[in-house]
């Protein structure tokens, strides 16, 4: 059996023990289908990082194999790891040029996400429309990532970035990388400056902690998208700088911003934007499709949003439900003193089938002591416990 294929069945016995089902992540609306965009799905969409049912997993494995049993998998979750990972990554295999024995992570800790490398492409050349022209299409309170560098105001909505995750651009003169990983909630973007270098970045189709990890097509060093490190290859080891970025709802982008850029969705790929294809993924208690460390960290439910600060290697997360009830709270953290402020009415984007239908969850704006807006991050709880372990919940 394959290693994706036994992944696959995992994910589709953790969903059934957990209450849920493996059809909850099939695709809204099929090929053919008019979107909430006003769109037609193409006949040969890529479907995102979406886990199959156990038979349709046997059958792509060649050989008929039995579904897990709650005793091969503690607590309902077994992380697959396969034996010889690192062998079948060596230099110039599988269309990979990574120096492979280069790395700060164990290459044992990766697992296919579903499409290979490149399979939920970048958006290299975006194009950009005006306000008016987005408002034809993008609802209200639907999530757009909002981005101001040097007067220059960005949204990225993220009915996009679902089906392409990353997008190489500029903005006020500056080269960035706006990214999102729908598995982990995680939006955050780069500065593409690494020394006297600039980076653009694609996806391997490989997940860490079911987080998205990147590639830099310059020296294909792999780079986590939770965090922002190089964790194998030439640049292991390295760090991108983080760069202020807020997830809003459009019209608060729009009313700020009336002269702003907005991300097209005519990018020439023609996927079904504004269709949601983890439907019901965000459901507070729910683990995620795939595996990840530290699941047993229950201070939070698994998919409680929160909001990561991360300073002088001090890690502090506020969590939606206490914000949402306190309004504000101040946050010492590294040494700085941060306002976080509960910004309501802004959709999940992985609640409904459609984006625009989805229930209201609310965001976050962080500023330190000037007013000015600082990076910071709102994924999941069980991405931090994965990888931020000695995170701080505060109040």
């Amino acid at each position: 059996m394959t290693r994706l294929a036994g992944l696959l069945i995992v994910v589709a016995f953790v969903a059934a023990a957990c209450g849920g089902s493996s059809d909850q992540s099939a695709p809204p609306e099929p090929a053919g289908a008019t979107t909430s965009s006003g769109e037609t799905a193409p006949d040969d969409a890529v479907e995102p990082r979406e886990p199959a049912p156990p038979q349709e997993a046997t059958e792509a494995a060649g050989t008929p194999a039995p579904a897990p049993t709650a005793a091969d998998t503690p607590s309902g979750r077994e992380i697959i790891i396969t034996p010889n990972f690192e062998d079948e990554l060596r230099v110039g295999t599988n269309g990979w040029s990574t120096d492979f024995s280069r790395h700060t992570v164990d290459l044992g800790s990766f697992l296919s996400g579903g499409p290979g490398k490149d399979g939920i492409p970048a958006l290299d050349a975006p194009d950009f429309v005006t306000v008016e022209e987005a408002s034809a299409y993008l609802e209200a309170r639907e999530p757009v990532i909002e981005i101001e560098l040097d007067g220059e105001a960005r949204a990225y909505p993220i009915r996009v970035l679902t089906w392409h995750e990353i997008v190489n651009d500029s903005i006020g003169g500056l080269p960035v990388s706006v990214t999102f990983c729908p598995l982990c909630n995680a939006a955050i973007a780069f500065d593409r400056r690494l020394g006297d270098r600039v980076l653009d970045f694609g996806t391997t189709g490989n997940l860490r902690n079911s987080d998205l990890v990147m590639y830099d097509r310059q020296t294909e060093t792999w780079w986590q998208q939770f965090g922002g490190e190089g964790i194998v290859g030439e640049l292991a080891g390295e760090l991108l700088t983080q760069i202020p970025a807020a997830v809003v709802a459009w019209e608060d982008f729009a009313a700020r911003h009336p002269d702003g850029d907005v991300l097209s969705q005519d990018t020439g790929f023609g996927r079904p934007y504004g269709a949601n294809p983890y439907t019901g993924y965000d459901s507070i208690d729910q683990p995620p499709f795939f595996p990840v460390e530290n699941l047993d960290d229950t201070r939070l439910p698994p998919k409680e949003r929160v909001v990561l600060l991360d300073r002088q290697d001090e890690t502090v997360v506020v969590p939606f439900a206490a914000l949402e009830a306190a309004g504000s709270v101040e946050v010492e953290v590294g040494g700085e003193t941060l306002l976080v402020e509960w910004v309501p009415g802004v959709r999940s984007a992985l609640d409904a089938p459609a984006i625009p239908d989805s229930e209201e969850r609310g965001s976050a704006r962080v500023t330190n002591a000037t007013g000015e807006l600082v990076p910071y991050d709102t994924p999941f709880w069980f991405a931090v416990a994965a990888f931020r372990p000695d995170a701080t919940v505060v109040p």
